[in-house]
């Protein structure tokens, strides 16, 4: 990341002085509190929680405020924090199943056991601005309330894949084998290729959303051989636990929201895989549909060597995809730009001048 920068120590200071009033804007109006960033920017801490790759919310929120709402420089701040962190201990592998849901909708099957949830959502609004909100108080009580209420029962209920796979229509999901060793930590380990599933699922859950976004969109437009169907997208919190080695067993210590897709695409079998559906994966911090969404296609385009699909596409592009996804890795590159290049720039434009003047010389031959 872009962080070497020197200069003259009084007009640092000065520079640092000008953010900081530049961050507040107008003392006349009251501060962004932590707490107003995490009720009512809630989708943008999601995504800084994601791609900081740590699960807090408060640390999220004062990130986004100490970077003036740049979500990079958020997320890169939160990043910078978490290599501070201690590792304590491992959860157990999380079990969406029993997500207490908030959302869930599915566009293969109409009548889901469970049903379907609509949740909060911005797919069946307009739109259309709202210029009320621009009232402080626009009273939301009433809508608090009666959402309140309808939060009060939690719905938990079985994926949809699982009763896909119970028919054997879709691939199987990938066991663990025996004594595997733990899968690589992106957050530790350096980025190495060849890169297997699980590295890239942390590669993409990190990676930037805007670059899922086109990507996603260039398998949409022809640029890659995945149609998918979105067999199902969650969001809701999941229970987190822990093996305690004294008690013998695991126990609950929390729970995180989440937002999960699982896409599904056809799959015309070969010699030895009859005809089934394959996979494709997301999982974010939060409620975050878009990236889930994105996740889940690209990671189903990165597998297509396994099914003998055409791999030359950028979506298809394992190393491609994973050494420009991460955001902070790439404003980090693009912002050395600003760095000195006095010694560098003076070359070319010394060898600029000499060929211009031999350009000039053959002009007037």
């Amino acid at each position: 990341m872009y962080v070497a920068v020197k200069g003259g120590e009084r007009a640092i200071e000065a520079s640092r002085e000008l953010l900081a009033q530049a961050r507040r804007g107008d003392s006349a109006q009251p501060e962004l509190s932590i707490e107003q960033i995490k009720q009512q920017l809630r989708l943008t801490v999601d995504r800084v929680m994601c791609e900081g790759a740590l699960y807090d919310e408060d640390l999220a929120a004062l990130a986004i405020k100490q970077a003036r709402g740049d979500l990079i420089e958020a997320i890169f701040l939160l990043r910078a924090y978490r290599t501070t962190l201690p590792r304590l201990s491992d959860s157990e592998p999380l079990d969406t199943g029993r997500m207490r849901l908030e959302r869930r909708i599915s566009s293969a099957f109409k009548d889901l056991p469970g049903g379907q949830l609509l949740g909060p959502s911005f797919d069946y609004t307009q739109r259309l601005l709202d210029f009320g909100l621009m009232r402080e108080s626009s009273g939301s009580s009433e809508a608090q309330s009666s959402h309140s209420a309808a939060r009060a029962e939690p719905l938990h209920a079985p994926r949809v894949t699982d009763l896909l796979s119970r028919e054997g229509l879709l691939e199987a999901a990938e066991p663990e084998a025996p004594g595997a060793p733990p899968p690589p930590d992106l957050t530790r380990e350096p980025l190495l290729f060849p890169a297997d599933r699980a590295t890239r699922m942390q590669n993409l859950a990190r990676g930037d959303e805007g670059f899922l976004l086109a990507l996603a969109y260039s398998t949409q437009r022809g640029y890659a051989t995945t149609h998918p169907f979105a067999a199902e997208l969650r969001y809701g919190a999941v229970p987190v636990e822990m093996h305690i080695e004294e008690l013998g067993f695991a126990v609950e210590i929390g729970e995180v929201e989440l937002t999960e897709c699982q896409l599904i695409n056809e799959f015309h079998g070969s010699a030895d895989t009859a005809p089934q559906f394959t996979r494709g994966y997301g999982l974010a911090f939060g409620h975050a549909e878009r990236k889930a969404l994105a996740m889940a296609l690209v990671d189903r385009s990165l597998r297509a060597e396994e099914f003998d699909e055409d791999s030359e596409l950028p979506a298809n592009n394992v190393e491609f995809v994973l050494s420009h996804s991460d955001n902070v890795e790439a404003s980090g590159f693009l912002q050395h730009l600003k760095l000195p290049h006095y010694v560098d720039f003076q070359t070319n434009l010394e060898l600029l001048r000499r060929l211009r003047a031999e350009w000039d010389k053959e002009q007037v031959k």
